[in-house]
């Protein structure tokens, strides 16, 4: 690897500075109950072993759940429910996260954690299951939202279904695109990199998705869906 020259080492060191910005600007703002179940909810996950997503993350999902408007959205991979939490934030008053996961556990955390951010319980509707096995009993057209965080190696199988789901104007997003800087790297990577590799180029090269790719996190792919 080349040395940085003096500038170049200042564009880096503000770039990093900026996005660490970026991701702590969003903590605190929702109320002291919900920062609270967040707290909560991202201790369950370390526990667990599964990686939340960040709060630069969640702040976006949380903006475009409102700019969608959203009354129905689903959601791959339940966690201990931080991300339902920004979702719930930013939908509707009167919308319902559909959510869907593997692990029974996790979910029983999830509803802990909207019930202590003061979510009514008809606000989620909880579905233990493979992704795969349960998003083709979704209604077609039926969302405004659909967000990915599930089996990096069923990720051009959630974007299929996400298109079926998702109205004319809906949004779907893919969290952990970046792979802790590996997507981009050149060295050989293994096959669930490779897959968002393919995931990334499917979704540029669409004709029904206007995408961007968010530097917030992991990396958040978005894209919305054309009328």
């Amino acid at each position: 690897m080349r040395q940085l020259r003096g500038q170049e080492r200042a564009i880096t060191g503000n770039r990093q500075t900026n996005l660490a910005f970026a991701e702590a600007y969003g903590a605190g703002t929702i109320d002291e109950a919900a920062d609270d179940a967040l707290r909560w909810s991202r201790a369950r996950a370390r526990e667990a072993g599964i990686r939340a997503v960040t709060t630069g993350t969640g702040a976006a999902l949380r903006l475009l759940a409102a700019t969608a408007d959203a009354k129905a959205v689903a959601e791959i991979g339940t966690g201990t429910g931080v991300s339902g939490i920004y979702l719930l934030h930013g939908m509707r008053p009167d919308g319902v996260l559909t959510t869907v996961d593997l692990e029974p556990e996790r979910q029983a955390f999830a509803k802990q954690a909207f019930r202590a951010a003061g979510f009514a319980g008809n606000r989620a509707r909880f579905i233990p299951g493979r992704a795969l096995d349960v998003l083709p009993r979704l209604a077609d057209g039926g969302y405004d939202l659909v967000f990915c965080d599930g089996d990096l190696m069923e990720c051009l199988e959630y974007l299929a279904e996400s298109l079926r789901l998702l109205r004319p104007g809906g949004l779907v997003c893919f969290q952990g695109v970046f792979a802790d800087g590996r997507t981009v790297d050149s060295a050989e990577q293994p096959a669930e990199v490779l897959r968002l590799r393919e995931l990334l180029r499917a979704i540029r090269e669409s004709t029904v998705l206007v995408p961007a790719l968010l530097p917030v996190g992991d990396g958040l792919l978005c894209a919305v869906k054309r009328g």
